[in-house]
């Protein structure tokens, strides 16, 4: 089976660990938050065989850009797939704007 390398964004990782200190600091959890953290984490590394199983997102700019949505509990891991790579570029919170926060806006 062929094996995708992953690459996780600046943004991504700025995104996961504001995802952290809200929880361990805002909701007082660290514990909370640590599982949280690696929950994400496992889910961002079985992209590497398949992520083509994640469907498309059906939006047309995010169609366009070939962005994948994977949920993890009440979170959203974007990427999008190259010839080798799976490029996570962005972890979102599942109830906020999603696509104004993909848009940067």
């Amino acid at each position: 089976m062929r094996q995708y390398k992953i690459q996780i964004t600046d943004t991504a990782l700025s995104d996961m660990e504001e995802i952290y200190n809200y929880i361990a600091e805002q909701l007082q959890a660290p514990e909370a938050a640590m599982r949280q953290y690696n929950r994400i984490v496992d889910a961002i590394e079985t992209l590497d065989t398949f992520p083509e199983r994640v469907k498309l997102m059906e939006t047309e700019e995010e169609l366009v850009l070939g962005l994948r949505q994977l949920p993890v509990d009440n979170y959203s891991v974007f990427f999008h797939i190259t010839e080798e790579r799976a490029i996570i570029t962005n972890v979102l919170y599942s109830a906020s704007d999603i696509t104004k926060r993909l848009r940067g806006s």
